[in-house]
């Protein structure tokens, strides 16, 4: 099969390509569609490495909200199509389209080969890394309400407040309001290295990012996109479940599985597949 091409499917020269991912299985075959149904096809560079694509002839997809949210799931379902199957694969990120170059004469199927393989030292090894790994998602936070529920200056604060003037008891809540804020941080600032220790002994590789609370009284803990081997899985579920019911005030999310989406850095590569 020649560069830029799918077996039994010449890609028409005129229309751009719309990227889901790269991938290393010289085998693939998408069993999915794309965005808006697409058809998906294949483009090859030498040295083994595919991108996963569409034609594409109109612009970047902009539109309402609800539109936007359905593209992007059609996008990731495309990428699952080829995580599931090849074990490995490095997503691109919702709305790259490669155009062809006038001035060099070459299609967007041979702009896009020619960037496979100039950047081939850096993409292969990225896929071993990634071959048989999944990537999820853990959000820890402390609920506020169930940490200080017990505590003794809390209990006191609470009870002195119930026999105050109205005046007073607005003072001693904005106290007691603070206490629990700290109580709360403090907690969450010592649980922080003992629960990411825990985390990641079951991790390839471990990447914190940092969001608001989901509740105001949520406090974050840790939150972290964890690399894992696919057959490992359980063993964080494990973990989390331990820590849960060692930390009765902790909220824990646990997402996923998903393809390695926050393991797929292609920043340091060379050239723009969409020049």
């Amino acid at each position: 099969m020649g560069r830029g091409e799918q077996e039994g499917h010449h890609m028409s020269e005129a229309a751009d390509l719309y990227v889901y991912a790269v991938v290393g299985d010289g085998d693939y075959r998408p069993t999915a569609t794309g965005i808006d149904g697409a058809p998906l096809q294949v483009v090859d560079a030498p040295s083994g490495l595919r991108a996963v694509v569409h034609e594409h002839t109109a612009g970047p997809y902009e539109g309402p909200d609800d539109d936007v949210k359905r593209w992007i799931l059609e996008h990731s379902d495309a990428v699952d199509d080829a995580w599931q199957q090849c074990g490995a694969v490095l997503p691109v990120s919702f709305n790259v389209i490669v155009h062809g170059d006038q001035e060099a004469g070459s299609t967007p199927a041979q702009q896009l080969a020619d960037w496979l393989e100039t950047n081939t030292s850096l993409l292969g090894p990225r896929l071993e890394h990634l071959e048989g790994t999944t990537e999820l998602r853990v959000e820890i936070s402390l609920d506020r309400a169930k940490h200080v529920a017990e505590d003794p200056e809390v209990l006191s604060l609470t009870a002195e407040m119930e026999s105050r003037p109205a005046g007073v008891r607005r003072l001693l809540s904005k106290r007691l309001e603070k206490m629990e804020k700290d109580l709360a941080d403090r907690a969450a600032d010592g649980l922080y290295p003992d629960l990411r220790t825990r985390l990641a002994q079951h991790c390839v590789d471990i990447e914190e990012y940092r969001r608001a609370a989901r509740d105001p009284g949520l406090v974050p803990v840790l939150t972290a996109a964890c690399l894992v081997r696919t057959a490992q899985t359980e063993g964080v579920g494990a973990e989390l479940t331990s820590i849960q019911q060692e930390h009765p005030s902790l909220s824990i999310r646990f997402l996923g599985p998903w393809p390695p989406y926050s393991f797929a850095d292609m920043t340091a590569t060379e050239g723009s597949m969409t020049a």
